[in-house]
């Protein structure tokens, strides 16, 4: 069977516990990824409008057939709900942004994640589909079975937009060509969050053959697949996986992968509990590990007390730590925080040293009661800088 190109990769490469499981050192974290995988995902264009001289940075850092994928800002997709008369601005800058990585011609796809609401609440979905410039490849991910109909499919197809394939608990894993390229993400099957998982080489095998079936019956120019798993180094893993199903690894991709299959066996053999599972026995302290890791945890005792100050606003809480600005607004399920390993770590949601802190800080009862809605909503939750 001849195949088209594929690329597999995972979403996002800065996570500080892939260290020793896939890095070797905390420096230089992205040339290293690039010497495994062709491709990326980045999340942070999601949650912010990134500036070209940063793409600009990538693009020339990266080998000439690397292919950056990226989430369209949320401020279009969620805050305006993809509302033409809306998203002017925001919009054209998001564009203006990943002009380096076009011109390049590094640029795999734009994905376009939907909120989580029902199809009525986006009368101007086609509206929004036409304002799309041309010459870039587009995905869209549904996040609510509304959407799930032919006659969605069918405006997709017919502008030459991808539907988003995905792995994940509340929505099927259909497998549909309404482009000539095809978009898969792995999200996870975990429980609070679903990317706390880590997929088995059972699961990974139904998955090549059920695209090893799509190829047969179906012709693509391009698969672009990514593993949004990255908890413990999961989402490298399984992307290294699912490319030895498929045949596509070289040899230093084969003794990757057979490095990390060791540790990975070397673990002992227990069930890893979800983040909700961890909440609900009142484990305040291995929710945050859970949360922020081992390392982050432990830097957060060095943080005396006097160090930390806050006070209730409503259903909110204003903080300072280490002269850090946080603020948990628990209505509105947003936190707001400053600091730079913050910033790094919030497209994955994680918390840094000085959350985990306040945390400790504050009383336990209300520390439990906000950390049981993040592991029953964490994809609800807004962590911004």
């Amino acid at each position: 069977m001849l195949y088209p190109r594929i690329l597999i990769g995972t979403s996002g490469w800065d996570y500080d516990d892939w260290l020793d499981i896939f890095y070797e050192t905390d420096r230089g974290m992205f040339t290293y990824y690039t010497r495994y995988f062709s491709t990326v995902e980045i999340n942070s264009s999601f949650y912010t409008l990134l500036s070209e001289k940063f793409y600009k940075g990538l693009s020339e850092s990266s080998p000439s057939e690397f292919l950056f994928s990226l989430k369209m800002y949320r401020g279009v997709t969620h805050k305006h709900m993809l509302n033409p008369k809306l998203i002017g601005d925001e919009f054209d800058a998001f564009f203006k942004s990943i002009a380096p990585l076009k011109e390049a011609k590094k640029l795999g796809a734009i994905l376009i994640q939907m909120p989580p609401v029902p199809r009525e609440k986006v009368p101007w979905f086609d509206s929004f589909l036409d304002l799309l410039p041309k010459g870039y490849r587009y995905a869209v991910e549904f996040r609510d079975p509304s959407w799930l109909e032919k006659d969605i499919y069918k405006k997709l197809e017919e502008r030459g937009i991808a539907y988003t394939v995905v792995d994940e608990p509340l929505l099927p894993p259909l497998i549909l060509k309404t482009s000539n390229f095809l978009y898969i993400r792995w999200h996870g099957r975990g429980e609070s969050p679903w990317y706390y998982y880590h997929y088995s080489i059972e699961e990974l095998s139904e998955w090549a053959k059920r695209l090893q079936d799509f190829l047969s019956r179906e012709n693509v120019d391009l698969i672009l697949g990514y593993f949004n798993n990255h908890f413990r180094g999961f989402a490298p893993h399984n992307a290294l996986q699912m490319m030895t199903l498929l045949g596509i690894t070289n040899r230093r991709q084969r003794e990757k992968l057979q490095e990390m299959d060791k540790y990975f066996k070397s673990l002992p053999q227990k069930v890893l509990k979800s983040l909700r599972e961890i909440v609900a026995k009142g484990d305040l302290e291995g929710a945050l590990v859970f949360l922020a890791g081992e390392k982050r945890f432990e830097r957060s005792k060095e943080i005396s007390d006097e160090n930390v100050s806050f006070k209730f606003e409503g259903e909110s809480i204003v903080a300072t730590v280490k002269n850090y600005r946080v603020e948990i607004d628990v209505k509105n399920r947003r936190i707001f925080h400053d600091c730079e390993d913050w910033k790094k770590s919030a497209e994955s949601k994680r918390f840094c040293k000085h959350l985990v802190k306040l945390f400790l800080k504050v009383p336990r009862d209300i520390s439990l009661k906000i950390l049981e809605d993040i592991a029953g909503n964490i994809d609800d939750w807004s962590f911004e800088y």
